[in-house]
């Protein structure tokens, strides 16, 4: 795997996916329901670039991903479309910026169930697509590598030492994290489309930057 895509972990994450776990570190029961959420993370995430890389490989049997410097190979061609919808997601963010508002499940996780934490860690992954465009492009790069598909497992730590910072830094910073994270996560909140636009623009910049 080329070390070019690891920034994309970060994308992984940004939006729904560090607010809620941002959230759970501020429940009553911070490290079971955070547990929980990172578990979610680790499945989906590593099942979602699973079937990325099966189907990157299916359509490498035939011949039809070709090879990097094949300007009008289909993994090419897979690579511009994310970045048209990249700048269409973008486009519709700035649009409505102000009338953006962070959904509304987000405040029923304060008082979510370790089943519930589980289920969104597994869901906020696989059904958002912006994290489906992600896995779709570490499965094409894995598939162009050496290292097969254990060229995940530096991408899949990154994912999961991203969604792991809130509960570190509210494990390490206590006393201070315990008042500051309700202003995070309330600041991500209102801010949640310039974050969006944030994402897709480095997104955009590592799928350019690589081709």
């Amino acid at each position: 795997m080329t070390l070019d895509v690891l920034p994309l972990s970060i994308t992984m994450l940004a939006g729904p996916q560090i607010i809620s776990a941002i959230i759970f570190t501020t429940t009553q029961r911070p490290y079971r329901l955070s547990g929980a959420f990172l578990a979610g993370v680790l499945i989906s995430t590593l099942a979602g670039t699973a079937a990325a890389y099966g189907l990157a490989s299916l359509i490498d049997l035939h011949g039809g991903l070709g090879q990097k410097s094949d300007r009008g190979s289909v993994g090419r061609i897979i690579q511009y479309v994310l970045v048209a919808l990249l700048v269409a997601l973008a486009v519709k963010n700035y649009v409505r910026r102000k009338t953006a508002e962070p959904p509304k499940w987000l405040g029923s996780l304060l008082t979510a169930t370790t089943l519930r934490a589980l289920t969104c860690g597994l869901l906020l992954i696989v059904l958002m697509p912006s994290d489906i465009l992600i896995m779709l492009t570490v499965g094409i790069d894995l598939r162009g590598g050496d290292s097969g598909f254990w060229g995940v497992l530096p991408f899949l730590g990154g994912v999961m030492l991203i969604a792991a910072l809130p509960l570190l830094a509210f494990t390490l910073l206590h006393p201070w994290m315990k008042s500051a994270m309700p202003r995070v996560r309330d600041w991500l909140n209102s801010h949640s489309w310039l974050v969006n636009i944030f994402c897709c623009a480095v997104f955009i910049l590592i799928i350019l930057g690589g081709s």
